[in-house]
């Protein structure tokens, strides 16, 4: 199973996005989509693809269940 995290793109170089996603930075392609992409914009990332633009509310309250699952789990052992 994959999941897709939304993350909030902060460069566009051709097909290429820059995102924030929950602090990490990563990049990943825009092929997938029919539209353009813009600096500002929420996107749903999935290995490596946008597979779709978010509206920022929906976007927000995604990344805050996302948050809440990860406080929910058990501290990692050293």
């Amino acid at each position: 199973m994959c999941l897709g995290v939304p993350g909030l793109v902060t460069k566009v170089e051709g097909a290429v996005v820059t995102l924030d996603v929950m602090g990490t930075i990563r990049t990943a392609r825009v092929d997938l989509l029919e539209g353009p992409v813009e600096v500002g914009q929420y996107v749903l990332h999935q290995l490596g693809f946008v597979t779709a633009v978010l509206e920022e509310q929906e976007a927000k309250e995604t990344l805050k269940l996302f948050e809440q699952v990860l406080a929910s789990l058990p501290p990692e052992p050293a």
